[in-house]
């Protein structure tokens, strides 16, 4: 029985590059796939014919023979090539749509150079005052972590000797093994993937070529930051196992609560009581500000509970501009407590004295309630 088209089997037109062939040989090969279709023959052939197609014609050697002789170039030895499961055909076209699929799963991108592995990301937390957001500061830290083996520079290996490729993988770090359709990579048990054994390890590290030693390092913290901001430092994390890149430190920062201001972005709020007196009359009163100067703020006669005064540019910087937020001052008027004798009858004498006209809210409140109540009743 004649062979379809190598091309028709894929479904792409002979003058298709590399990439619309591989794109069509991952379509096809997952829809015939023996496990996707366990109770279809016809599904399992398909696959077989999908594999040695893709076999053929993603070599351009292999290719250029068939475009020119057809299923011929292949038969009675022409080119080598004995089907699926014949000289590893279909196992390896299905391994490079696997490594193409799930990447450093299949190992495809995981192979490490020399050994050489990139160290841990840290992470550092630190919590500063609002002032010092305001103002901004140089924080000395001191972090415990991984730094490069000064005995062996970082190779792991004994002064005067060096790592040797790993006899198992030959270096590469993976070894592949058949199982049925496909060829699937994994770690090398030997060399955990280095791709290097060491048989004379350093004396100071045991052969992982760093140690553990505290860092003292400076960190730069911006006028203007905001709790949450995370700094990342490159380079200042773990150190890379056997000469590999450092990681990254990463500072997070948090502002402690402050005891008289709260923060909205770069404005501020601050809640001042003020006596019934000075509410009721008018007055003023000093606040003091984050950058240390004293703004008088003056209070209106009849001013309420919940009244806001706007003090514009006394909030705080915005990071990295020479912008600054304001500062909100929320007046609470308090009640007088623990009233002498004297006190009692003066203001048994100012109520005798009020009218509806000294508190309007309260007596258009009741006004109204009444008026509520009265509807209920009708």
């Amino acid at each position: 029985m004649s062979k379809i088209d190598y091309y028709e089997v894929l479904g792409v037109v002979r003058t298709c590059d590399e990439k619309e062939l591989k794109t069509a040989f991952r379509k096809k090969a997952m829809q015939f796939h023996p496990d996707r279709n366990p109770d279809d023959k016809d599904a399992e052939h398909k696959f077989k014919e999908v594999n040695e197609a893709y076999e053929v014609l993603k070599d351009p050697q292999k290719r250029a023979a068939y475009d020119r002789f057809g299923h011929a170039a292949f038969e009675n030895g022409g080119g080598g090539f004995s089907g699926f499961g014949g000289g590893g055909g279909g196992a390896g076209a299905f391994s490079d749509i696997f490594e193409d699929i799930f990447g450093e799963m299949m190992g495809g991108r995981s192979r490490r150079s020399g050994g050489r592995e990139r160290g841990a990301d840290l992470r550092y937390n630190m919590e500063i005052t609002l002032e010092e957001a305001w103002s901004g500061k140089t924080a000395e830290i001191s972090v415990p972590t991984a730094v490069s083996c000064e005995a062996c520079s970082g190779t792991g290996a004994k002064p005067g000797s060096s790592p040797k490729p790993c006899a198992t993988c030959s270096g590469s770090g993976r070894i592949r093994a058949s199982q049925g359709f496909f060829s699937i990579e994994r770690t090398c048990p030997t060399c955990q993937g280095r791709g290097e054994v060491i048989s004379d390890p350093c004396e100071s590290c045991h052969g992982q070529g760093r140690i553990t030693r505290e860092r003292s390092l400076s960190v730069n913290i911006p006028t203007g930051i905001e709790d949450g901001v995370r700094i990342r430092l490159a380079g200042e994390g773990e150190a890379g196992m056997r000469g590999g890149p450092a990681g990254d430190l990463y500072i997070f920062l948090s502002i402690k609560p402050h005891e008289f201001f709260q923060r909205d972005g770069a404005d501020l709020f601050c809640r001042v009581p003020v006596s019934m007196t000075t509410a009721a009359l008018g007055g003023q009163f000093e606040v003091t500000t984050l950058d240390g100067s004293k703004t008088r703020v003056k209070v209106p006669e009849g001013t309420q509970t919940g009244k806001q005064f706007r003090l514009k540019g006394k909030g705080m910087p915005v990071m990295r501009t020479s912008n600054f937020g304001d500062l909100y001052i929320q007046v609470a008027v308090e009640t007088p407590q623990n009233l002498t004798k004297r006190q009692r009858e003066l203001l048994g004498e100012f109520e005798k004295l009020s009218s509806e006209h000294n508190n309007p809210e309260s007596t258009g409140f009741f006004a109204r309630m009444k008026h509520f109540l009265d509807g209920l009743a009708d």
